[in-house]
């Protein structure tokens, strides 16, 4: 599998297969696998989850939605992902570093223009610049953690497209 940008956290994939999106849509519905993966549906979403005995703090989930595109072909549109409760808490997490930044902003701003020393604000800013590098990093380390299963899921996903 190859991923077009080497920067993205969430790698993104398209396919177009000769089969009608309902077939598929019943045989990730009937996937059953020894390794256990977990499959849900939702209309055309599928969600394949590692199972919890397996499962790791940085243990990706691959959301596949199905769309036909005529009565015999389909896409599906893949996303490899951390489960919600992490991306949610990266999400916070750099929405509350972003906020600060602007605080500090604000606040060096204020100082610059009462021509009070404005060295504090301007730390923290550059402060705020390394914690979301670090959370950025972090997030490439918890990808690479989890590179193994994800791989394993797209095997899985290739295992259920291809059985007849």
């Amino acid at each position: 599998m190859k991923v077009k940008q080497e920067m993205v956290l969430r790698p993104r994939f398209k396919l177009s297969l000769d089969q009608s999106a309902e077939k598929l849509l019943t045989a990730f519905k009937a996937a059953s696998d020894p390794a256990g993966f977990i499959t849900t549906q939702v209309d055309a979403h599928v969600f394949i989850k590692i199972p919890k005995a397996r499962q790791q703090y940085w243990s990706p989930q691959l959301d596949l939605v199905i769309n036909p595109l005529d009565d015999n072909t389909s896409e599906i549109r893949g996303l490899f992902g951390p489960r919600s409760t992490v991306w949610t808490l990266f999400m916070f997490l750099h929405f509350i570093v972003a906020v600060l930044f602007l605080s500090c902003g604000v606040w060096a701003y204020s100082n610059y223009a009462l021509d009070e020393s404005i060295a504090l604000p301007i730390a923290l800013m550059l402060l705020m610049v390394l914690a979301w590098f670090s959370l950025y990093f972090i997030g490439r380390m918890g990808k690479a953690t989890g590179r193994g299963q994800m791989l394993e899921l797209h095997k899985f996903m290739w295992e259920v497209i291809n059985q007849d």
